[in-house]
Formats: structure tokens, C-alpha cells, sequence
């Protein structure tokens, strides 16, 4: 389990997302227009000089791992945090609502600007493309949704989990996250997360709902500022 999830992006794109990624060698990255996560497989000078060279000079890209996150030459930090893994134990079976509705193509303008307004975490068109979505609406608007990100054989990450302010507090982000993991399960896999540890109650809304810690991560944006 820990060589996947140590280094969730790096397995992701070295097996189920691999259709996603750029790279292919000791360093992969999604491709431009997915998501700005990049990884390498291990800390060697090899590895970090591969991740580099994946950079395209002024572009920003994100690493999330439990290791502590190497700067390679010719970056700069722009941010850096703590972060948890969280892996599902036995969860609450999702209670069916109708309300609930699966999200497609047709809704990816309406998923992004919810996702811009609420900031979850990286999210783009093509977001869709890595795994399912579900979400609520009320009077036609998209108010809250939930889907899946990283994949690696045997785990799905649940992940994108917002609710507009304007409709918070009506348990949204549970019944989401609870019917993500649940479908997450029925497929086979088992479902983990990420969250800022500063981010206490969404830890604690995870821990209500049946997710444990796994490991402390290492958050980190860095930007290549040499050519």
C-alpha cells in the first residue's frame, strides 16, 4: 500500500492514469490542461533532473507526497503545506437520494466555476476525464459537488468535494463524500483523500464518516524560473 499511496501522483500516472501523463522515465507530470500535479519516483539526482526538465520555464506545478518535497534547481517555492492521507475504513452506507445526480460533459462549465469560486483543489475541464462526478442542484444551478481524481490499482481518490456558501450547512459535503466513497467501494476500490491539516473540519467531517489517517503530506507549489 505505501509504495502507491506514499507517492499518490506518481502511482497514479505510472498506472491507471498513465493515459494522462508526460514522461517516461523516472518522472512523470499530467499532461497540460488535466492537472498540475508532477512527481518523481524517487529523490534521486536522476529523478529530480527529469522532473525538471518536464517544466516548461515560468510554469507552476504541484507535488504531494509523503516525503518531504526536493526543490530542483532553477525553482522557486511559491507555497508550501501539511497536508493528511486519509483511507476509508467501514463507512455509513449512503442513504439513495434523488437528489444526488451524476455530472457530465454537458456540465463541466457550470463544475468549473464552482470549483474556481470554492477552491477544493486543482480542477479543470478535463477533470472529468479522470473519473466520475456527482452533484446537487437547486433551481437548475450546480450548488455542491463530489467525484474522483488519482487512481491506482486498487484505490480511487475521492476528491473535489465544495459547496457554494451560499448553500452551506445543509450537510452537502457529507451526503456527497458519503455517495462518492460508497460508489468508489461497489467498483472494487477503496477510497482515500487529501486535506490541509489546517482544514479541521473537513478532517473532522472525514473522521465522522468512517476515513482514518494514513500518512502526514508534504504540499508543495513550486515555479521554474530558469530556462
Amino acid at each position: 500500500m505505501s509504495a502507491l499511496l506514499d507517492r499518490p501522483i506518481w502511482s497514479a500516472l505510472e498506472t491507471r492514469h498513465r493515459d494522462f501523463s508526460e514522461g517516461d522515465g523516472p518522472a512523470r507530470r499530467y499532461q497540460p490542461g488535466f492537472l498540475p500535479f508532477a512527481a518523481a519516483r524517487s529523490d534521486t539526482p536522476q529523478a529530480i533532473a527529469e522532473l525538471a526538465a518536464l517544466t516548461r520555464p515560468g510554469e507552476t506545478l504541484m507535488f504531494l507526497q509523503a516525503d518531504p518535497v526536493v526543490v530542483p534547481d532553477g525553482f522557486e517555492v511559491l507555497t508550501q503545506a501539511d497536508g493528511v492521507q486519509m483511507l476509508a475504513g467501514d463507512i455509513p452506507a449512503s442513504i439513495p437520494d434523488e437528489t444526488i445526480v451524476r455530472l457530465g460533459e454537458a456540465d463541466a462549465e457550470a463544475m468549473l466555476e464552482l470549483a474556481t469560486l470554492t477552491k477544493p483543489g486543482p480542477f479543470s475541464l478535463k477533470s472529468l476525464q479522470l473519473g466520475r462526478f456527482w452533484g446537487v442542484r437547486e433551481n437548475g444551478r450546480l450548488v455542491a459537488m463530489a467525484g474522483e481524481r488519482m487512481k491506482q490499482p486498487g484505490f480511487t481518490e475521492l476528491s473535489g468535494v465544495c459547496t457554494h456558501p451560499d448553500h452551506r450547512g445543509k450537510g452537502y459535503a457529507r451526503r456527497l463524500s458519503l455517495h462518492v466513497a460508497t460508489r468508489i467501494f461497489e467498483a472494487g476500490d477503496r477510497p482515500y483523500l487529501h486535506a490541509y491539516t489546517s482544514n479541521r473540519a473537513a478532517v473532522a467531517l472525514y473522521e465522522a464518516i468512517g476515513f482514518s489517517l494514513r500518512s502526514p503530506m508534504h504540499v508543495a507549489a513550486l515555479r521554474r524560473t530558469a530556462g
